[in-house]
């Protein structure tokens, strides 16, 4: 059987209160520039290729991108720069990213993330992130031929790792720091159940407080995905 990335259990999630207040809120209420449009205003799924070998793992929807239209990175300015990265990089098949009907196809790649709702904020409670982390895992285990993850901020690198925790990985937070280009190898406790972890790559989110800033650049993420093939093919 395919794989469904949006089972119906999902589509209904309500797991976290106050974020399924707030994705519906923003979507009855809507950017003035969006205000003829229909909000996704639901948990978003994860979306790429099913024979991916990477999965990038981000944040949360923003309010008026993936929250709005319902695909991963879609539709906002951190999928301005993340799409074009991605298709430099040979792992979509165009630069840009509108809507869920405009044609994108992304070729090695998933596209999950750490929640699912779109935060007040921009920041899910670390509650809230427990509570979602089985839809990480969802995804994750109907990825057969997924060789590495890609953790795009701080949030979803430290999301992986209790993922893996709770797999019997011997990992800690403490063990593994965050940092931009970083590779992190988890071992196996003994006795776990689980096969090896995934090897883990840190990037900086693709947010637009990071790239208008500079302290995400083209280079550097052009660089990190480099590394995320090369990790693809080896391990």
């Amino acid at each position: 059987m395919a794989f469904d990335p949006y089972p119906a259990a999902l589509a209904r999630c309500r797991r976290c209160p106050r974020l399924a207040e707030h994705r519906e809120t923003v979507a009855r209420a809507k950017r003035r520039a969006y205000r003829d449009e229909t909000y996704w205003g639901a948990p978003v799924p994860g979306f790429g290729d099913p024979d991916a070998t990477i999965v990038l793992v981000g944040l949360a929807p923003g309010a008026h991108g993936s929250n709005r239209t319902g695909r991963m990175f879609t539709g906002d300015a951190s999928g301005d720069f993340l799409y074009p990265a991605l298709h430099r990089a040979g792992l979509a098949s165009t630069p840009s990213a509108r809507a869920r009907d405009d044609g994108l196809r992304l070729q090695g790649v998933w596209i999950t993330a750490a929640a699912r709702c779109a935060p007040p904020g921009n920041a899910p409670t670390t509650l809230e992130l427990d509570a979602c982390r089985p839809w990480l895992a969802f995804d994750l285990d109907a990825l057969p031929g997924a060789r590495v993850l890609l953790a795009l901020g701080k949030v979803a690198h430290d999301a992986v790792l209790k993922h893996y925790r709770a797999r019997g990985m011997a990992t800690t937070l403490a063990a593994h720091r965050f940092g931009h280009g970083s590779v992190h190898r988890l071992e196996r406790l003994p006795g776990a159940p689980e096969a090896g972890a995934l090897p883990l790559l840190d990037a900086y989110h693709v947010s637009f407080q990071n790239t208008n800033t500079g302290r995400l650049t083209e280079a550097m993420f052009d660089a990190v995905l480099a590394r995320a093939k090369d990790l693809a093919a080896l391990a």
